[in-house]
């Protein structure tokens, strides 16, 4: 058994740090904040009861971003 670094845990880590396709529409309307806002709440609370004023805040994005999605698939 090598000490060397596994290659292929390198590479992932690596592309994980590029914003994927989800990402890039969530920065596109502009909601990015609140939508970072209401994962970090649900990730530390494991509860979305918990985070009722994130998601009010996230809701009228969310619409935003439905729309833009919607109109992107036609």
């Amino acid at each position: 058994m090598s000490n060397a670094p596994d290659s292929t845990q390198n590479n992932a880590t690596i592309e994980d740090d590029e914003p994927d396709d989800w990402d890039k529409r969530i920065f596109s309307t502009g909601c990015s904040v609140e939508n970072t806002a209401m994962n970090d709440c649900f990730f530390g609370k494991k509860d979305w009861r918990a985070c009722k004023k994130e998601v009010r805040i996230a809701q009228p994005e969310a619409s935003v971003l439905s729309y833009e999605l919607s109109r992107r698939m036609e």
